[in-house]
């Protein structure tokens, strides 16, 4: 679980993070849990995209992928999301 001021904090790095994951109207599938944990393990911190077409909002695709992965969600603004999930064997992030 991470406070409030790693949350600050870690939100103003995910400013000049890059959107590299993409919900479409399919959902939040296997495909999609396995590319989000590759992320999270190589990078720590992914910032996502639920499309137009999509049928859930980003807030619950933000806690079905952290239910299913383990990490963190930072901050649902809109149609974006930002997990976390600390890699302990090799930090990004000091928090």
């Amino acid at each position: 679980m991470i406070t409030t001021k790693q949350r600050a904090t870690l939100r103003g790095h995910a400013n000049k993070l890059e959107v590299i994951l993409h919900i479409g109207k399919s959902g939040v599938t296997p495909t999609v849990i396995v590319q989000a944990k590759d992320a999270l393990v190589a990078r720590e911190m992914i910032k996502g995209k639920v499309q137009d077409n999509a049928m859930l909002s980003a807030q619950e695709v933000a806690n079905e992928l952290a239910e299913s992965t383990g990490a963190e969600i930072v901050q649902v603004i809109g149609s974006k999301f930002v997990l976390y999930k600390k890699n302990p064997k090799n930090p990004v992030y000091e928090i």
